[in-house]
């Protein structure tokens, strides 16, 4: 797919592509109701109107809306894109499918939070930043039989994430992994992540993970 993208936009790499395999897998009926919360650069939302879903995009940053909606113009794809922080724009409303690749890398706390580019990638000291909240708000935008499909680093702990969604009575499953090498953020804090003992003394690749969670009908 050929995607613009604006300045500090989050480009699609290997957690994009993973998602896209389980959205295609899963493979919704035109006129399924699609959330796609974190868009960047709207791959995501753009492959599920492609399949004929009704998809509303969320991003917090400017430039990732305005990436969003120039990419849905471009392709001619009928895209709701909103800006605002995770479901804020969307509350109230429910969805038969929920997409998201939100931030997970763990990054040194400084107090500030994420600034910047980095926003697209640092999640706190753990990598939970926004996990957490969506693992928590998520399961009450679902329609009955609707899915939650969500990418992460195994770096920023999947058992937890299973682990709060079936608390909220869905069922969960990791449905993907893949190991991918270090890219230039995960390079840059190579000695902090082994010194907190997220990566072992011989770790040189990432592991990558899909979650699936269904709330039953």
């Amino acid at each position: 797919m050929n995607l613009l993208l604006l300045p500090g936009v989050y480009a699609p790499q290997d957690d994009t592509e993973m998602l896209a395999e389980a959205l295609r897998e899963e493979a919704p009926p035109p006129g399924a109701r699609v959330l796609d919360v974190g868009t960047g650069s709207g791959a995501l939302a753009l492959a599920a109107a492609r399949q004929g879903a009704e998809v509303t995009a969320v991003d917090v940053s400017r430039q990732a809306v305005w990436t969003a909606r120039l990419n849905a113009w471009l392709s001619r794809l009928p895209v709701r894109i909103r800006r605002g922080n995770l479901f804020a724009p969307v509350r109230g409303r429910a969805y038969d499918l929920i997409l998201a690749n939100p931030p997970y890398v763990p990054a040194p706390e400084d107090g500030r939070g994420p600034r910047g580019r980095a926003r697209a990638w640092d999640a706190g000291s753990d990598g939970r930043l926004l996990l957490d909240r969506i693992c928590r708000d998520a399961p009450a935008l679902l329609r009955p039989g609707g899915l939650l499909l969500l990418v992460h680093s195994a770096l920023s702990g999947p058992d937890r994430t299973l682990e709060l969604l079936r608390a909220a009575g869905l069922k969960a499953e990791v449905v993907r992994r893949r190991r991918v090498p270090f890219g230039p953020v995960l390079r840059s804090r190579e000695d902090w992540l082994r010194r907190r003992g997220l990566l072992g003394p011989a770790d040189d690749k990432e592991e990558l993970v899909v979650i699936r969670a269904e709330r039953p009908l």
